[in-house]
């Protein structure tokens, strides 16, 4: 069994995943708006640009994304993305790029269980944590 997250978007996930595809140095590996899918001529016109699915896959790692449809707009209130890597480079390196022009709730610090960690909303109001844990970290 795989946990993927997966991030509703209003009309900016193309913008998004493209962001998120060079902060994680991957690929997306499936794009497709709504347009382009069997589903177009069931779909409002000015909804053919937005996309229905995106993955990206990074380092063994999978994010998915899509632009709605209603319900799914903006959900997800209460979830966020957590993030851990094995360096506090790589932690200081993500978190100043995926935060730039978010807002950060907990800057990037060391604390207790980990080397570094923190807390931010990116420019697209999604919710994330960076954490680069400490092996000796209570458990």
């Amino acid at each position: 069994m795989r946990l993927i997250a997966y991030l509703n978007f209003n009309g900016n996930c193309r913008a998004a995943f493209d962001l998120y595809r060079e902060v994680f140095r991957g690929e997306i590996v499936m794009r497709m708006t709504y347009g382009d899918s069997p589903m177009s001529g069931q779909m409002p016109p000015d909804t053919h640009s937005l996309i229905m699915h995106c993955q990206l896959e990074a380092g063994g790692a999978v994010l998915m994304g899509a632009d709605g449809p209603p319900p799914h707009v903006d959900a997800g209130v209460g979830t966020c993305v957590n993030i851990d890597v094995t360096s506090i480079e790589e932690a200081e390196r993500i978190f100043a790029a995926l935060s730039e022009g978010g807002t950060v709730q907990m800057p990037l610090a060391e604390t207790f269980w980990a080397h570094r960690w923190g807390a931010f909303t990116d420019r697209f109001g999604k919710p994330w944590m960076v954490n680069c844990m400490k092996t000796d970290a209570p458990v």
